[in-house]
């Protein structure tokens, strides 16, 4: 027998990947998209039930995302040594919570209470897949899941076309408080799910002795000190304010020494600082969210206020952007490389933007779903190639807390998007607040073209790492 053919039997005996873990990994990670894309319809009519301008109901975004933010890495090092399936169901349950606390809600202030819970019950189903992912790699040992990586995008993008659209549906039905309440029998399907499928225990191996002795608690409350400080300090940018940056410095500074010191510290600086590909993905993710948020919540207000259509019309203008994100994370998913995703994700962002500054009030309506059509192009291939790299360029031992981390970066640009939005519209989202906003996200689509052109790791980076997993 070959050498050769002995290597392809050798490959059909390798056990397959267990599908059944395929629905509550996919169930988890998209309730926080699912919430994010809701609510980009309702703002208006619940800054209009309960007298909020645009500025003050830009904290139901944002609320939503500095939980996430800080609850992303935080769960994802508690999945890493504890396994994924008791912080799933804490997480999930929380939505539920959520849900209830969000459709009784009698005033802003608890509203935003309500996203805040949100923000952390959605923390564990992005890790968590992660984590099940690169679990079930070392079981089965096939090299890359790249197909289950694409399941798990383009199933996100398809929620995405469905959030509005259902937001529409169910603000029209119920009024913007049945948005909230969906999440009521979402988790409780999460949940049940997660108990059915999910694994009994997968605790993690990176460092030796009980799991609870490697729980890095100072490094955790400094971090959260940190990002909470800088988070509140981008969503409201004024001098002002100027204190929130000081205290961000000085929590920064205390939390990089304390993990730079600790046996088994939070997050490994020693070691995500060396890892230059790992960083620069980061770096894109943020200012690519940037754009990518402002889009999605601006140009949805944009629609509603300054074009004049009603909430689910203006989801119904979205649905391309959603639709192309799909047929493309499909098509790209086949091919490993990410440097050709990122550049034209980059163009596709660009182009976008600047036909944004070509919009009014009087437009033809066709104009609306072609600026999300060519938006539809960067969502799917930017998602795809951040996510897979992610994967092929973390710590296999801290992949959770890895995807957490990318989430955190997102959600920082998410959070400069929902300031740059507050700031360009004010009081009314008017069609100079959208030209204002899409001179903002061209900026930071500029950036994100240099830090892809100049970024030389790309090349190597994946196939570096795909062996690197073998």
């Amino acid at each position: 027998m070959t050498e050769a053919k002995a290597d392809a039997i050798s490959e059909t005996e390798k056990p397959g990947f267990d599908r059944r873990l395929l629905p509550p990994m996919m169930l988890g990670s998209v309730l926080n998209p699912i919430n994010s894309t809701i609510i980009s319809v309702a703002l208006v009519p619940i800054g209009t039930a309960l007298g909020a301008p645009a500025s003050q109901t830009a904290w139901l975004v944002s609320a939503l995302y500095l939980a996430t933010s800080l609850g992303q890495p935080v769960v994802g090092r508690l999945i890493d040594l504890f396994g994924p399936r008791r912080l799933f169901l804490i997480s999930t349950s929380l939505v539920g919570v959520a849900g209830v606390v969000g459709a009784l809600a009698p005033n802003l202030g608890v509203l935003i209470v309500a996203r805040v819970l949100l923000g952390f019950g959605t923390c564990a189903g992005y890790p968590a897949a992660m984590a099940l992912l690169r679990s079930e790699a070392r079981r089965t040992g096939h090299d890359s899941p790249g197909g289950v990586l694409t399941a798990l995008a383009v199933t996100n993008q398809t929620i995405a076309v469905v959030g509005p659209l259902l937001g529409g549906l169910l603000i029209a039905v119920g009024g913007w408080r049945a948005t909230f309440a969906l999440n009521v029998p979402l988790a409780v399907l999460a949940v049940l799910l997660g108990l059915w499928r999910l694994p009994r225990s997968a605790p993690g191996t990176d460092e030796s002795g009980p799991a609870a002795a490697r729980l890095d608690l100072p490094g955790m409350a400094l971090f959260a000190a940190t990002l909470t400080s800088l988070l509140l300090f981008l969503m409201n940018l004024h001098l002002r304010d100027g204190y929130l940056l000081l205290i961000a410095v000085a929590a920064g500074t205390a939390f990089a020494l304390r993990e730079l010191r600790a046996a088994a510290p939070f997050i490994d600086l020693r070691v995500l600082g060396g890892n230059t590909p790992l960083i620069a993905t980061y770096g894109r993710a943020l200012v690519a969210y940037v754009v990518s948020y402002a889009f999605l919540y601006g140009f949805s207000q944009w629609t509603e206020e300054g074009y004049g259509l009603s909430p689910f019309h203006a989801g119904l203008a979205q649905i391309p952007m959603f639709l192309m994100a799909i047929g493309v994370s499909i098509v790209s998913g086949r091919r490993k490389g990410v440097r050709g995703k990122l550049l034209l994700g980059a163009a596709g962002q660009i182009v976008a933007c600047l036909l944004i500054l070509t919009l009014s009030g009087k437009s033809p309506f066709w104009m609306l779903p072609l600026v999300a059509l060519l938006f539809g192009v960067p969502q799917g291939l930017n998602n795809l190639a951040l996510q897979n790299s992610v994967y092929f360029q973390a710590d296999p031992d801290r992949i959770a807390s890895s995807a957490g981390l990318l989430r955190t970066f997102a959600y920082i640009g998410s959070m400069v998007a929902s300031s740059a939005t507050a700031a360009s519209f004010g009081r009314h989202a008017d069609t100079a607040g959208i030209h204002h906003l899409a001179w903002v996200m061209l900026g930071a689509g500029a950036l994100y073209l240099l830090l892809t052109v100049f970024d030389r790791t790309l090349g190597r980076a994946t196939a570096a790492d795909a062996q690197t997993a073998k």
